[in-house]
């Protein structure tokens, strides 16, 4: 995780690495793809087609390695030459879907200044490689430890996701969670958020 500079949107608040798919994420072929499941379930409680489960799962690795210099890669060749995956091309590694799960959703309220449907994954740390480094957008970037992360300041959908990686560790899965609201009041979230 990390902080959000002071004059972002959400300023100050921790989060997690993410932002918006690129046009070219479509196109970025995977050294391995999703797991069925999570591609299922992508599809049933992600309200995705299968082309954007894919998409949006090549955007959450691009973002991660963007935001903080981790890289959930196996050997491969992405077939785009530019843009961030360049770099991945250069290395001959490309985006690792197979060790993502999907964790649930959020919409934004229509009365946010920044409106987001977001999905998000979780992958385990230990699969991950290369050294935290920013790129800018955020600061104060590390591993946390959950209990630790509970704590720091973040918005609700933040908390949400944190809730539910509690709830997972804890042996609770739930199926891909979503949290949104009506009328500006939160509508769904976790039974311990």
């Amino acid at each position: 995780m990390g902080r959000r500079p002071p004059k972002a949107v959400f300023p100050e608040a921790y989060v997690f690495p993410g932002g918006r798919l690129d046009a070219a994420d479509a196109a970025v072929a995977p050294a391995t793809h999703l797991p069925p499941a999570v591609l299922e379930e992508l599809r049933t409680h992600g309200a995705c087609t299968a082309q954007l489960a894919r998409a949006l799962a090549n955007a959450a690795i691009r973002e991660t390695f963007e935001e903080t210099g981790l890289l959930l890669a196996a050997p491969g060749d992405p077939g785009v030459e530019h843009g961030l995956w360049a770099s991945f091309r250069s290395q001959g590694i490309a985006p690792a879907h197979d060790r993502l799960r999907f964790l649930g959703r959020a919409i934004t309220p229509t009365s946010a200044p920044v409106r987001f449907h977001a999905r998000f994954f979780v992958a385990d740390g230990e699969q991950v490689s290369g050294t935290i480094v920013g790129n800018g957008e955020l600061s104060d970037i590390r591993w946390y430890a959950l209990e630790e992360a509970r704590r720091l300041p973040a918005i609700d959908v933040t908390q949400f996701v944190l809730a539910e990686i509690a709830a997972n560790e804890r042996g609770q899965t739930r199926v891909a969670p979503f949290f949104r609201y009506r009328r500006n009041r939160v509508l769904a979230k976790t039974a311990d958020a």
